[in-house]
């Protein structure tokens, strides 16, 4: 039985970082000094989930995005249809990307007005870790410690 891709037989701490970039920076160190990265893991622990609000949403929004994503989605089928057709390509695409549009602020506006105003804004989100840990096979661990000694800025390893 093979084991997931994911996990490493006996894992040992190396360092614990607050940022993803100076856990990749120490493994990228290591490799750079050959060591064998593939007995290396970063766990990112500690998730919180970080919603960036973007703006308020009113019908205008609404529509204007839903008649965006109406186009493209007519554009795409178009081009498809296209291929099926030798004459009047041009109004076949101009035609699916007005229904894809009509389509698409239908679809947007019965959203938007089934949602009462529970949700007036528009954000995108992220989850990220507030901790990173690098992990390191037990059998090459002690390898790994001795070169991360030589890495510039490294901080002793507490779980030493």
């Amino acid at each position: 039985m093979t084991g997931s891709p994911l996990r490493l037989q006996f894992p040992q701490s190396l360092a614990v970082y607050d940022d993803y970039a100076a856990a990749q920076r120490t493994v990228d160190y290591l490799a750079d000094q050959k060591f064998p990265v593939q007995q290396c893991m970063i766990v990112g622990t500690d998730l919180k989930r970080i919603e960036r609000i973007t703006g308020r949403l009113t019908t205008g929004r609404v529509a204007i995005g839903g008649i965006m994503s109406g186009l493209w989605i007519g554009l795409f089928v178009g081009l498809i249809f296209s291929l099926f057709t030798e004459e009047g390509v041009f109004a076949v695409i101009v035609s699916t990307m007005l229904i894809g549009a009509g389509f698409g602020v239908i679809m947007a506006l019965v959203g938007y007005a089934m949602s009462r105003g529970r949700r007036d804004f528009s954000s995108i989100t992220q989850v990220v870790a507030t901790r990173y840990e690098v992990l390191v096979e037990h059998k090459s661990a002690a390898q790994a410690r001795q070169l991360l000694g030589g890495l510039p800025g490294a901080l002793p390893n507490p779980f030493e």
